[in-house]
């Protein structure tokens, strides 16, 4: 089975929900020409890394983002992988993905596990404690949120569960560009598995965005990948060439667990 996907590069105004929230559908109806079975959005698309004010912008309980993503999925019959969102709640703030199947249900929810001290995440929000595995078109995919591409232990948790497609979202930024990629060809060449990663570009007060957002098959090659401008990038992923490349290179029954 093959599925077209449509990751949506986007530059998100800093501290600006309404003002990201127009531009997120004006781009979602944007990406519908494309015919695409998955839509994906970048990291804290809402809020941006405006954490100091997140007690004041944060979404209460995701409740307008979930809306539009549910009601946007039912009415166009499309798959959306919803990037993150800041969400908060009576026990504080997360960094939060969400995933929204044809019929506008909401089928997996998850608080990013790692977070990412140099940005000062661990001061504004609370990490996550479960696993993202979810079922799209009946292929079970995973997700996970730009820092976590960096502890090859929590992806595999997930791909030796069955995931066969990684998607992953992110801001990350410019300077370390090189190990954007090198991580996610990794990933997706150690776990064979496709690796959708959909990142931001443009700025904020502290930092530049890399963009570079990146569909790969699963023996590392590069299917699509776009540039450091605000971009629709598109592929075709074909589930069946997880299955193939996994009985060729046995890693995942050939794994020796008892020792590590």
């Amino acid at each position: 089975m093959s599925l077209k996907i449509a990751c949506l590069q986007l530059d998100i105004a800093f501290g600006n929900p309404e003002k990201n929230r127009t531009h997120v559908e004006e781009k979602m109806k944007e990406a519908l020409a494309e015919k695409p079975d998955v839509i994906v959005l970048p990291e804290l698309w809402d809020t941006a890394y405006d954490l100091t004010r997140l007690d004041e912008i944060a979404d209460v309980n995701a409740e307008k983002a979930r809306q539009f993503f549910s009601q946007f999925a039912k009415q166009h019959s499309i798959n959306i992988v919803a990037g993150s969102v800041a969400k908060k709640t009576d026990q504080g703030v997360t960094n939060t993905m969400y995933v929204f199947d044809r019929e506008g249900r909401e089928v997996s929810q998850y608080n990013k596990l790692h977070l990412f001290k140099l940005m000062d995440e661990h001061l504004f929000l609370q990490p996550g404690e479960f696993k993202n595995l979810f079922t799209l078109e009946n292929s079970l995919c995973a997700g996970v949120i730009c820092y976590d591409i960096r502890f090859p232990e929590w992806i595999r948790v997930h791909t030796s569960a069955g995931a066969e497609v990684l998607f992953v979202v992110a801001q990350w930024p410019a300077p370390r560009l090189s190990h954007w990629k090198a991580l996610l060809v990794s990933r997706a060449i150690e776990n064979q598995c496709y690796v959708v990663a959909c990142n931001r570009i443009g700025n904020d007060p502290n930092n530049t965005f890399a963009g570079h957002s990146l569909i790969i098959d699963p023996w590392g090659e590069i299917l699509a990948e776009a540039n450091d401008q605000e971009q629709i990038l598109t592929g075709v992923i074909d589930l069946s060439t997880v299955k193939d490349i996994r009985k060729q290179i046995p890693v995942f029954t050939d794994r020796r667990t008892e020792f590590y």
